[in-house]
């Protein structure tokens, strides 16, 4: 590589406007690497993962290098901020790019390039990581050592600071504290990142396939445990696959994106013996090897099983891995061309955690009833002591604001309107200030 016409020329004025940047070509890697051990002050070796590089220039003259690679496997700030469990950030982390190098190079020192390189390479992030690397990214992330720099390009890019990490780094697997904590910033790519990224479901728009999950042995037992206590539909006789194995396999390949018997079978028939192993599935001992279940075994269990029975089950696991002060908001939705055999159409009642979304406890309404009752219903086997329970006005009964309290141990937060003039007025006349909402008997 040549540096010297380019570090040799006399400086041009630069045009913000005319600032462009974009992913470097293969033939150019030799020079963006060189530019960046050179002028760097962290240098440059090499890459964590997957990355991409890119180059801010004007009128061909390179400007601004920038690495994006793949992101922090744990950092406590970003992962509160997102309020994702375990298993969905393990799954999720390849949707975040870290910015793990930005240099401004000596010809691209002029106000507010930084920013306005940072702007433009984030407007096409997505969709350059979604050209190298098969699958878009929704999160922007960067720590910056505030012992040298204050952020402000980031600032001024809209970035969001979420505080200081705790000062370890991550090296030969394992994390070892180094004593100099960064600032950590965060750029959502999408207006709804936060939501994707901690749904328990992926959404249909990424083509990557989502990466395995491993869950400790005190995860998996959490989710046997309650599979174990369901009745055998299938008869007193002995069944080759148990129950909770076949139930297990159905609810790993549906979070998965299985849909329908067939696709769950053949989940199951690529799970490997280790995996299998774990779920607990049949040990066949003359092939000396574990063995997944068929489709017409998939198919018998799950027709025969009582289904809102598992859906208790599976919703307690959910409930484990979210945290324990997460409110829980209740909502009715009727769906859109959803028609019971007499013509009316379907309602359900819903239970869902207010920032993963996951869905823990729903039911269908009667056609003959409505959603008042439903609800005390629907939240009476879930265990919710501790946490804020949300419903729209519908729900601002008496007898529905007790059942949380005295039955659950658990707190409300009604919506009240005009419809309930006397307690609204009530409401309007409080005193608020005399019982904060720090009082130990406030709920």
């Amino acid at each position: 590589m040549d540096e010297r016409n380019y570090m040799d020329e006399p400086a041009t004025p630069i045009a913000l406007s005319g600032v462009v940047v974009r992913p470097i070509e293969a033939d150019e890697r030799e020079r963006w690497d060189a530019l960046m051990r050179r002028h760097h002050y962290l240098g440059f070796n090499r890459t964590a993962g997957r990355a991409l590089r890119q180059v801010a220039e004007y009128q061909g003259k390179w400007l601004a290098l920038l690495l994006w690679q793949a992101s922090a496997l744990m950092c406590a700030p970003r992962d509160n901020w997102i309020n994702w469990s375990r298993p969905i950030q393990l799954q999720r982390l390849h949707l975040i790019a870290n910015n793990a190098r930005f240099l401004i190079l000596p010809e691209g020192r002029i106000p507010n390039l930084a920013s306005r390189v940072l702007s433009l390479s984030l407007s096409r992030l997505s969709a350059d990581w979604q050209a190298f690397h098969g699958h878009p990214v929704l999160l922007a992330e960067t720590f910056v050592d505030p012992a040298r720099f204050h952020g402000g390009c980031y600032r001024a890019a809209n970035w969001l600071c979420l505080g200081l990490t705790r000062g370890y780094a991550r090296h030969a697997g394992h994390y070892a504290y180094h004593g100099q904590p960064k600032t950590i910033w965060i750029y959502p790519l999408h207006r709804r990142a936060r939501q994707w990224l901690r749904h328990p479901l992926p959404h249909p728009d990424w083509s990557q396939a989502m990466q395995n999950v491993e869950l400790s042995t005190l995860e998996m037992e959490q989710l046997r445990e309650p599979l174990r206590q369901l009745p055998e539909p299938r008869g007193g006789r002995r069944q080759l696959h148990p129950l909770p194995a076949v139930l297990a396999i159905a609810l790993a390949a549906t979070l998965a994106g299985a849909r329908g018997y067939l696709a769950i079978s053949e989940f199951a028939a690529r799970l490997d013996q280790a995996q299998l192993k774990r779920l607990r599935a049949y040990f066949d001992r003359k092939l000396g090897a574990f063995v997944a279940p068929s489709e017409p075994t998939i198919r018998r269990v799950l027709q025969q099983v009582d289904p809102q029975s598992l859906e208790r089950a599976f919703s307690a696991w959910v409930q484990m891995g979210a945290p324990e002060d997460e409110p829980l908001a209740v909502d009715g939705k009727t769906l859109k061309g959803a028609r019971r055999p007499d013509g009316s159409q379907v309602h359900l009642l819903s239970a869902l955690f207010h920032h993963q979304g996951g869905v823990v406890a729903q039911c269908e309404i009667d056609a003959k009833t409505n959603e008042i009752p439903a609800l005390r219903e629907m939240l009476a086997p879930l265990p919710i002591a501790g946490r804020v329970v949300t419903a729209d006005a519908l729900h601002t009964q008496q007898e529905t604001a007790r059942f949380p309290v005295e039955e659950k141990d658990a707190h409300y937060l009604f919506t009240v309107k005009d419809n309930q003039k006397t307690l609204a007025n009530d409401l309007k006349a409080f005193d608020w200030k005399a019982i904060p909402p720090s009082a130990p008997h406030a709920r």
